[in-house]
């Protein structure tokens, strides 16, 4: 890249960043003036202890509770004397967004409304591994969704605001809650909520920084502890949030690609008119840790009749020729009134075939909640709220 494309790239995060805090959460300051602890990062928590006169190995104790035990009462935090849990709890809180509903599907998956303090709600699912006692937890980032992709429920639902770290963080611990899964597990001890999938509600990098600070958290190995393998942020395709990304989380990629040619793909995924198939792939292969072992997933919705030609998955295989990558073929989940059809059983497998000729694994996503639209691209909430801007990235 040259100096001026650097300059360019950096003049364009500056702006989606800039345009993102149009979107911001409220202050985790509750009414009565206390402050939730959880979405902090340690040098906040730090902060936050010394200003009410105690030592920095309060932050430490206190990180521990809340991300390694799952506390939620300062009573229980049997290493910290009885007036000290009484000073805390007179200034802080350690809070969890509200199940409004949670719905269990024919094939155990789980969907989870969650519903915030100022009343916004999102939707996080628990897919459980039909074959281990494992599963990953498909977290939300946004209420709604800016990019409008057409076969995507999500998509109609206008983006109302971000999620904060504290929100997209309190998804994954108000999971485990309800699987009980604390204290986090540690060495080999087996994991039922395993990994964390940004593949819910809203594209996480156009809110980069509630992100970037909540994965932060999570892969901290004196708390949550997951390690950045099993963490996979999913993008329609920001570029220039792409290579801080990687700089940053190192965590794994997948791109929502849909289309293999720029005119389709600007009908289907409208973020494409920006950010061109071209442009997407050279991020792609600039991905930093991307190797036969962590390869680049290629997420790609089956719809009958629009993208699943054998003319189609050829140019595929030519995009990612010499990639470390992988291709998710998903068949398309419908939703009330999507004007697309699922592809056949046949294309799926010609479409398959070919890539997996070509020595990419190919497999197609066993579509999972569908009976609760919990299934890729069906999240959507149904309580409809005011739109905070009428701002567009």
């Amino acid at each position: 890249m040259t100096d001026g494309g650097a300059d360019l790239t950096e003049t364009e995060r500056a702006r989606i960043l800039a345009k993102s805090a149009l979107f911001d959460p409220p202050s985790e300051q509750l009414a009565d003036g206390r402050r939730d602890l959880v979405g902090l990062s340690r040098a906040e928590l730090a902060q936050e202890m010394s200003a009410i006169g105690e030592a920095p190995f309060r932050a430490k104790q206190l990180w521990h509770w809340i991300y390694h035990q799952g506390a939620t009462d300062f009573s229980r935090m049997s290493s910290i004397a009885r007036s000290m849990q009484l000073k805390l709890a007179e200034r802080f809180v350690i809070g969890r967004p509200d199940i409004a509903v949670a719905q269990t599907s024919a094939d155990d998956t789980r969907k989870f409304l969650f519903r915030f303090r100022d009343g916004q709600e999102a939707e996080t699912v628990y897919i459980p591994d039909p074959a281990e006692d494992r599963g990953a937890v498909c977290i939300s980032s946004q209420v709604g969704c800016t990019l409008s992709c057409r076969f995507c429920h999500t998509g109609t639902q206008r983006l109302t605001r971000n999620l904060g770290a504290a929100e997209i963080i309190g998804q994954f611990m108000a999971a485990r809650d309800a699987y009980g899964e604390w204290p986090s597990p540690t060495g080999q001890a087996p994991r039922l909520l395993s990994t964390i999938v940004l593949m819910g509600m809203g594209e996480p990098l156009y809110n980069y920084a509630n992100v970037a600070k909540a994965m932060t958290i999570a892969m901290d190995n004196e708390g949550i502890a997951l390690s950045r393998r099993r963490i996979t942020l999913s993008t329609s395709g920001v570029v220039p949030m792409m290579d801080r990304a990687g700089a940053e989380l190192g965590v794994n990629l997948a791109v929502s690609l849909h289309a293999v040619r720029d005119e389709l793909r600007d009908e289907l995924v409208p973020l494409n008119r920006k950010y061109p198939i071209a442009e997407l792939m050279a991020a792609c292969r600039r991905y930093p840790g991307a190797s036969n072992a962590r390869r680049i997933t290629f997420e790609y919705v089956m719809l009958k009749g629009v993208n699943d030609s054998q003319a189609d998955a050829r140019e595929l295989v030519r995009l990612i020729a010499g990639m470390p990558a992988k291709v998710n073929l998903i068949p398309f989940n419908p939703w009330p009134s999507s004007p697309f059809e699922t592809s056949s059983k046949s294309a799926i497998e010609r479409f398959a075939k070919i890539v997996m000729d070509a020595g990419f694994a190919s497999p197609v996503r066993t579509p999972r909640g569908r009976d609760i639209l919990a299934a890729c691209g069906q999240l959507r909430t149904e309580t409809r709220h005011r739109a905070r801007s009428k701002h567009v990235f």
